[in-house]
């Protein structure tokens, strides 16, 4: 049995790796850190997880307090996990971070696309990256895995087997995604308040959204990335177009390059974001039009599971030598 610790255990990813990992046959949380809520238990916070956690309390976030566990979720906002990744080296067996602070492999990007320099760049060429459906590689027994972001996972799941294929051209990609509210994470911001929420979709971080040079480094393509806020709690619906480079049929490329996955599922159905509402699975459609020239893909997954935490898990299993599907869901919650 694998003893594993969350940093950020309050937020979000936090309570939804709580609850992934309560189901796990070969995790046990030992330790969950929250920062403005230590003392708390997390059944008082999250009632949700009372029948898993009766006693679990949330702990200040020490570094000390996970020494000899053998994995530790970060689930931090950006900027955390660069501090304290060094302060766990040598404490614990794998850190699995949530957060971006790891996913780009150029530090020079990091002042330009987050507004600060990296913290400890030497470490960025080394960690291996967690979208284990296209960078399986180097995840199993990884001491340092960066979790690849939600907005990311659609539109890499979507668009890298086609580039790969050389059956779109890489320049000029385009993604349409949009996100629910929890995205933005558990903190109160006027944006996600339901009263501002509620009836509302909006586009945001035009031409500047920071997951754009993640999409581009996981997809190796050329995009323009446009987000959008919905009225929903989870999921994420990415609408991606491209222009072909052949004949070939762009459904048919991705069945290959999915075929014996077993968390993308690629069909001829448009997906739903609601089909995949608490499953750690991605639905994938595509079509050619040859009306107008263009390849559009789809791609649904649920945010919190197969965009963060569940992804996260699988991740987690890897690096601990276990069947990457352990403990995670394959069914979607309906309706």
């Amino acid at each position: 049995m694998a003893k594993v610790g969350i940093f950020g255990g309050s937020g979000y990813t936090g309570a939804e790796l709580l609850r992934l990992c309560a189901g796990h046959p070969d995790v046990e949380v030992v330790l969950a850190t929250g920062a403005s809520h230590a003392g708390t238990p997390a059944a008082a916070l999250y009632p949700s997880l009372a029948a898993a956690y009766p006693d679990l309390v949330y702990a200040e976030p020490d570094p000390a307090a996970a020494d000899g566990l053998d994995l530790v979720f970060l689930a931090l906002p950006h900027g955390a996990s660069q501090r304290l990744v060094p302060e766990l080296a040598g404490r614990v067996g794998h850190v699995v971070d949530l957060a971006a602070d790891f996913r780009l492999r150029d530090p020079a990007a990091y002042p330009v696309w987050y507004g600060e320099a990296h913290a400890c760049p030497e470490r960025l060429a080394t960690a291996a990256y967690g979208l284990p459906e296209l960078f399986r590689d180097g995840l199993a027994g990884a001491p340092l895995i960066a979790v690849a972001g939600c907005y990311v996972t659609a539109a890499a799941l979507a668009l890298a087997p086609l580039v790969r294929a050389g059956a779109v051209d890489p320049a000029g990609v385009i993604v349409d995604a949009a996100s629910g509210v929890s995205g933005a994470g558990r903190a109160l911001q006027e944006s996600t308040a339901y009263a501002a929420a509620d009836g509302d979709f909006v586009a945001y971080g035009l031409l500047g959204h920071r997951h754009t040079p993640e999409i581009e480094q996981a997809t190796g393509a050329q995009v323009l990335f446009t987000p959008h806020l919905a009225p929903m709690s989870r999921g994420i619906l990415a609408t991606c177009y491209a222009r072909p480079t052949g004949e070939g049929d762009p459904l048919a490329v991705l069945a290959a390059a999915y075929a014996g996955e077993r968390f993308v599922k690629v069909s001829d159905r448009s997906p739903s974001t609601k089909a995949t509402r608490g499953s750690n699975c991605a639905l994938l459609t595509a079509r050619r039009d040859d009306r107008t020239g263009w390849v559009v893909v789809l791609c649904a997954l649920d945010n919190l599971v197969k965009g963060a935490s569940g992804q996260a898990l699988q991740c987690a299993n890897l690096a601990l030598g276990l069947d990457e599907a352990t403990g995670l869901p394959v069914t979607g919650l309906y309706p």
